[in-house]
């Protein structure tokens, strides 16, 4: 994995161990809605995920962007299925989600490595 995308991983990390230290109760609850509402149903773990990207594309958060590429990789997505559930939210979001699809390019590859 580059460098650049371990280091932001661990960092992330990092930061959401000191968020948890410091906002317990808001933290907690965070993930216990994140692991509630992203366990298979009646959508499968890669299509929630896709969907997860998706929305973080959307609203530009790079964490979002950047974790939930590792979590769809993770769930069984495919490059191709990451680039194309992309593709959606840049006909729905223009020019501002076109220059965060390099981010998804970039965290698909370092992974993949």
């Amino acid at each position: 994995m580059s460098e650049h995308i371990k280091n932001y991983f661990e960092e992330f990390k990092a930061s959401a161990g000191k968020m948890a230290k410091l906002i317990p109760d808001g933290a907690s609850g965070f993930q216990q809605l994140f692991a509630k509402t992203m366990k298979e149903g009646k959508l499968t773990v890669k299509e929630k995920e896709l969907i997860a990207l998706s929305v973080g594309l959307a609203l530009r958060c790079d964490p979002c962007i950047r974790l939930h590429v590792q979590k769809s990789l993770a769930a069984g997505a495919t490059k191709e299925e990451i680039l194309e559930a992309a593709q959606v939210v840049l006909m729905m979001g223009g020019g501002p989600v076109y220059t965060y699809i390099p981010r998804i390019i970039e965290t698909i590859e370092a992974l993949q490595e």
